[in-house]
């Protein structure tokens, strides 16, 4: 398991993805966070409150805020994330598609970072709760689905035509079938009225099933009834912060303190590394301090560093602004994976550097190469429209293939749905010829692909270098 490439008390100021992208696999115990929910409106700060100033924008658009890098890094390593963003485009909307497409890359990192025993609780509200909630499956497995939290509140509301919407959900997930659980550090009292049925009971001996009853231990028992009990999955007594004069910094969606001290005791131990990629006002850095536990926060806003240090300095009084680490550029990763780099940067597989160009980009050498042709089937358009064709792998990766050129393949759609995530290029033939879906015979084998694709890549990375020496020697 690698070490943590980030220290304790750690803030990355800045957009989130390229911090997750840094951090060491395996390295987190719990992520605790509360993302934008899609709502399709602005958020700002009360004016004058400790978080003024504070605004962030949950509105989005497919065209403007999804970048194709993400949409080729899903497809091609989470195939089953992107089947759920096809559905949500289908049945919701393309808003909702851009959502959970940049939800999706950042819920990818985070499963990535957690380690073997680790967990992610997901704050998110109705507006993108089932399509969250199946995006989670994809990438977490639905094996790995501990529970759906409620926390429900009440408040003024003013609607008519529906009953009042006064729940938010936490989802919970663990990375694998082990995972930490303390039921002991969240137990809650027993209710009055269940404390006196019980004392009822325990005088008169009326009903020798109950656990609490004159015909078990009774000393265990009543030590059981005094410890109280684990919480369900609904969460009632937790305010909404805008009610609390004491903890309210006027941030747009800030969450109880002590609903988030709950969620790190129960799924952490102290010394612990907990992570809120979507830190805000810095209630899970507040909580995990409290708790002794280790953590790190990400955000966006460039006031969240004075909020955090305003906020611990009001709980113990003793923080400055250096007890708490301002970090603006991604780590470099020290767990010998590949490196955390954009994902359209040069890699380097093996001895050879080889670029990695977006879907599109390859798509477009490819059919420059050998034309608007179908390499599973022959088929070629009469016009040579290129619009009927996707880019697939040659050898699936969960064969082991790569996403680099050499092993690429220009399909036409049914070929490439056929083909699936598991079926190579020449099983792909193979079936099509066998059932006669077979029009022609495609000139193009892996070797050829392979040798093109070492050849053009080499003199790409050639063409690169001569003009970065041109641009060096320009006055």
């Amino acid at each position: 398991m690698a070490l943590p490439n980030f220290e304790n008390r750690t803030l990355f100021q800045g957009d989130n993805l390229p911090f997750l992208q840094g951090l060491n696999s395996a390295t987190v115990d719990l992520i605790a966070t509360d993302p934008p929910f899609n709502k399709s409106k602005d958020f700002h700060a009360t004016p004058n409150s400790l978080a003024s100033g504070a605004r962030f924008t949950d509105r989005w658009r497919w065209d403007t805020d999804v970048q194709p890098e993400w949409v080729d890094a899903i497809q091609d390593d989470w195939p089953k994330a992107w089947w759920v963003i096809q559905s949500a485009r289908e049945t919701y909307g393309p808003d909702m598609a851009a959502f959970l497409c940049w939800l999706g890359v950042r819920l990818m990192e985070c499963h990535r970072i957690l380690k073997p025993t680790g967990s992610l609780y997901l704050h998110i509200d109705h507006t993108a709760h089932a399509y969250a909630k199946a995006l989670l499956d994809a990438i977490f497995g639905r094996d790995n689905f501990r529970n759906e939290i409620v926390w429900a509140y009440t408040g003024p509301s003013n609607t008519r035509r529906w009953f009042p919407r006064k729940h938010d959900s936490i989802l919970w997930y663990s990375k694998g079938d082990h995972w930490v659980f303390n039921r002991a550090a969240i137990r809650v009292p027993y209710s009055q009225d269940y404390i006196d049925r019980f004392k009822k009971q325990y005088n008169e001996g009326a009903d020798k099933s109950s656990i609490f009853s004159a015909g078990h231990n009774t000393e265990r028992n009543q030590e059981l009834a005094k410890l109280g009990k684990t919480p369900e999955d609904w969460w009632p007594e937790f305010s909404p912060v805008g009610r609390s004069k004491t903890e309210n910094t006027g941030y747009p969606t800030q969450k109880p303190l002590a609903m988030y001290e709950r969620i790190i005791q129960a799924s952490s131990n102290p010394g612990d590394f907990v992570l809120d990629p979507f830190c805000g006002c810095a209630t899970t850095p507040v909580a995990a301090e409290s708790l002794a536990r280790q953590w790190i926060g990400m955000d966006l806003w460039d006031g969240c560093h004075g909020i955090i240090i305003d906020r611990l300095n009001k709980e113990k009084r003793i923080w400055r602004p250096g007890d708490v680490k301002l970090v603006t550029v991604p780590p470099d990763r020290t767990d010998d994976a590949e490196p955390a780099a954009p994902y359209l940067q040069q890699i380097e597989r093996g001895k050879e550097r080889r670029p990695l160009f977006s879907k599109e980009k390859m798509k477009d050498i490819l059919i420059e190469q050998w034309g608007a042709l179908c390499w599973g089937c022959g088929f070629e358009p009469p016009n040579r429209d290129d619009r009927h064709f996707d880019l697939d792998h040659i050898d699936p990766k969960s064969e082991g293939g790569h996403n680099d050129l050499d092993n690429r393949a220009v399909l036409c759609r049914p070929c490439n749905g056929r083909k699936g995530n598991r079926m190579t290029l020449t099983a792909l033939r193979q079936a099509n010829r066998k059932d006669k879906y077979w029009y022609g015979s495609p000139p193009i084998d892996q070797r050829i692909v392979i040798r093109f694709a070492r050849e053009w890549a080499r003199g790409y990375l050639e063409s690169q270098a001569r003009q970065s020496q041109l641009t060096a020697s320009r006055p």
